[in-house]
């Protein structure tokens, strides 16, 4: 029997960290895998459990015999069998939950977009596994992040769940969708709600050619498979004629809009002193930060974790709505991400950020759209490209805005066409 068919069991994930209370831990028996096989040293407890898991798996792909023949026959799978459970037990592991604690006493976000990233991997990885060690493998990249919505606040103290699986394939790409349920805080019947839904398109490429590489096929079986199925289909469909539309828009260039939107600016630019005092240049609301990439926060093919860079592109955007706002921001969305470019060990990343714009009809829930933009950059070639494109949607922690009676969320204003386009193109992509 194939592996994959044998129902999958929850993963419990427990702390990576020694308490500094007990002794030295003891051998519990289990075979630690050389430190030679490991992808990285960048583990969250969540990649550590995956990697022991599938370690026979991952361990192929490490050293992949590029000299094999490409897997001849595509096997049909159902989403069953690339569904995966991870438990983190928020309730009983103290130490866990320090490690997941940020200063409001839910989940911090950052480390479960990490989560999450590596959860979406693992799955897709399982989905295109032909258990065949005499074919090479494929290599599977992050694409991109359809929107993550966080429903309700993730508590740190109460026991969560993450559950994803394979919802449609293309020819060459895997979308997965996952869902984050954590029992509301006064549990009357034991049932769950969720949380957090996301869905991250995952492409395959051959590991000798690099060309885009057929995938397995998938086969939904029971009615909210075969719904969810229909619905990525759609959403595919949308995307593909969106992207032609959008370029076809910006041929026709739609200055009148364009004007709309830049009339302010100018005013900014020109009559500073009779500029809207409840309105800010979008260039004045920007942050960056830069680091170089370390072998340490390196995935499975050797590139930098995509995890990684979404949990900093967040601190960065969250910073910005902190600067921008005056009062404590509250994550709503990460509305989209898009991974052009891999990131390699030793590069000179930069993350660029801004508020794009901001909606205040819903004085109880104003909104704040920020862009994070990761660029790689050589500075011995004097080039820098756009690796990645973050955008997230925050608003105000009610209990920060009922301490400020005077709370005004400010307007963004664009200065060049450039900017207009961009807000344009956001404001379009969020009213899908």
């Amino acid at each position: 029997m194939d592996s994959d068919s044998v129902p999958s069991s929850p993963i419990p994930i427990v702390s990576t960290f020694s308490s500094p209370f007990e002794g030295s831990p003891k051998g519990n028996g289990s075979t630690r895998k050389p430190l030679s096989l490991w992808p990285g040293m960048y583990h969250s407890p969540v990649t550590n459990a995956l990697w022991e898991t599938r370690s026979k798996t991952f361990e192929r792909l490490l050293d992949a015999p590029l000299d094999a023949p490409p897997q001849s026959e595509l096997l049909t799978k159902t989403p069953s069998q690339s569904k995966m459970t991870i438990l983190y037990n928020f309730s009983t592991d103290y130490i866990l939950r320090e490690q997941y604690r940020d200063p409001w006493n839910e989940v911090r976000i950052g480390k479960l977009l990490e989560d999450l990233d590596a959860l979406a991997g693992t799955i897709s990885v399982k989905h295109c596994s032909d258990v065949d060690s005499a074919t090479r493998p494929l290599y599977l990249v992050t694409a991109s992040v359809d929107k993550m919505v966080l429903k309700k606040p993730i508590s740190v103290d109460i026991d969560l769940k993450i559950v994803g699986a394979v919802i449609w394939v293309g020819r060459s790409s895997i979308e997965i969708q996952l869902e984050v349920t954590q029992p509301p805080i006064e549990i009357t019947d034991g049932s769950e709600s969720v949380a957090l839904t996301a869905n991250f398109i995952y492409v395959a490429r051959d590991y000798k050619t690099g060309k885009a590489a057929p995938v397995n096929r998938l086969s939904p079986e029971t009615d909210r498979e075969k719904m969810l199925y229909e619905a990525s289909e759609t959403r595919n469909k949308l995307r593909k004629r969106k992207f032609k539309e959008d370029r076809k828009e910006i041929e026709n260039g739609e200055m009148d809009r364009f004007a709309a939107l830049l009339s302010e600016g100018r005013i900014f630019c020109d009559m500073p002193a009779l500029a809207n005092r409840h309105s800010v240049l979008l260039r004045n609301t920007r942050l960056e930060n830069s680091l170089i990439c370390q072998p340490q926060q390196r995935n499975i093919h050797g590139r930098i974790f995509g995890g990684f860079l979404m949990h900093r592109a967040f601190e960065l955007a969250f910073s910005t709505a902190y600067a921008f706002a005056s009062i404590m921001p509250s994550f709503l969305e990460v509305d989209h991400v898009d991974f052009l470019k891999p990131v390699d060990v030793g590069d000179f990343l930069r993350f660029k950020s801004c508020v794009l714009y901001t909606e205040s009809e819903n004085s109880d829930q104003p909104l704040i759209h920020i862009e994070v933009v990761a660029h790689v950059t050589r500075p011995e070639l004097r080039s820098s490209e756009v690796s990645n494109r973050f955008y997230f949607t925050f608003t105000v922690r009610p209990e920060a805005k009922a301490m400020d009676d005077g709370f005004r969320i400010r307007k963004v204003v664009p200065v060049t066409e450039e900017e207009a386009r961009t807000i344009l193109g956001r404001m379009e992509a969020d009213s899908l």
